[in-house]
């Protein structure tokens, strides 16, 4: 796997950011909830029958927006006059993963359950409600980037998969049959990047291309549903030394000669993709401090967890990307 120079400096890692009601008095916290969501997701108005007691993790990229939500029993309405006030011209993926949900629209009603993912235009009114308190993964792109992106330029109608266990599809007036897999991989991604352990910054691109399959479903573009498989595998098997382009292309389920076409169409190829997200995983895993207790890795052992074979080649891959030495980092 060749070492490609550093063209521009590495862009920084998103910073994970922590919002939670605790501490706040009780009659400001649906107000200060409302205001927190207006600029980290969308605008919604917020109904809580007692104190409301909830918390937010968020990770902002350039063109995509993560989550964590964990909150007790409220619900929450996305009315004609909150668009008005608060457009945002956006998809949504809401992944549940604890409590029952209700989701309503002027497509209907439906109720989602642990392992359910629903999508949705953010423009259009809904309603929201967690009888008994939630925690879900949320996370919305801009139609603008879809678009230039994948070609995608809106959700349709509400849209519900599944991404508990392979091969199940959620009901629903419009559930989407295939799209499981992406979900799953979403919601993996989506977890990583909003929970307390060290991973590598997700990768934008990826992020995109999952959220244009499940908004667009059927009318997805071939290129872009392979080119999500392919960096969803790479991303599941990253630390895996012999991950290549013939494995990743028989996952997909396409020939090698299509799947070099599919990275050279994003300015990149297979061996380089894999190479970049490697190294940011291992300049995570170098950046984070040891855990209470435990001695810090060393550079041969982050090598080694990352998938790099030899240590003295992640070292020399290492400086020619970031432009310092592994070494230096852990120091």
């Amino acid at each position: 796997m060749p070492v490609s120079a550093r063209e521009a400096p590495e862009p920084a890692a998103p910073e994970r950011k922590v919002f939670s009601t605790a501490g706040l008095p009780a009659a400001r916290r649906v107000e200060r909830w409302e205001s927190h969501n207006a600029a980290a997701l969308i605008g919604l108005d917020v109904r809580a029958a007692g104190p409301l007691d909830a918390t937010e993790v968020n990770v902002q990229l350039p063109e995509v927006r993560l989550a964590r939500v964990r909150a007790c029993a409220h619900s929450v309405e996305r009315t004609a006059a909150v668009i008005e006030r608060c457009p945002a011209d956006s998809v949504a993926v809401y992944l549940t993963l604890r409590g029952n949900a209700s989701f309503a629209s002027a497509d209907g009603t439906r109720a989602l359950r642990p392992g359910d993912a629903l999508v949705c235009a953010t423009d259009r009114p809904f309603a929201r409600g967690f009888a008994r308190g939630l925690e879900e993964l949320v996370v919305t792109v801009s139609c603008a980037a879809l678009g230039r992106r994948a070609g995608v330029q809106a959700a349709g109608q509400p849209a519900t998969m599944s991404f508990a266990a392979a091969g199940s599809d959620a009901g629903g007036a419009r559930a989407l049959p295939g799209t499981g897999q992406y979900a799953r991989a979403l919601a993996r991604l989506t977890g990583q990047a909003t929970g307390p352990g060290p991973a590598a910054p997700p990768d934008e691109g990826t992020l995109l291309d999952l959220v244009a399959v499940l908004a667009a479903g059927r009318d997805t573009a071939r290129a872009t549903a392979h080119r999500a498989a392919a960096h969803c595998h790479i991303e599941e098997h990253l630390t895996d030394p012999g991950l290549g382009a013939d494995q990743i292309a028989a996952a997909v389920g396409i020939s090698g000669r299509q799947l070099t076409r599919v990275f050279a169409a994003d300015g990149t190829s297979v061996p380089r993709h894999i190479l970049a997200r490697r190294l940011r995983l291992a300049y995570s895993m170098l950046a984070a401090p040891p855990a209470p207790g435990e001695a810090a890795a060393t550079v041969a052992d982050v090598a080694a967890r990352c998938g790099f074979a030899s240590a003295s080649y992640f070292s020399h891959a290492f400086r020619a990307h970031f432009g310092l030495r592994a070494g230096d980092l852990r120091r």
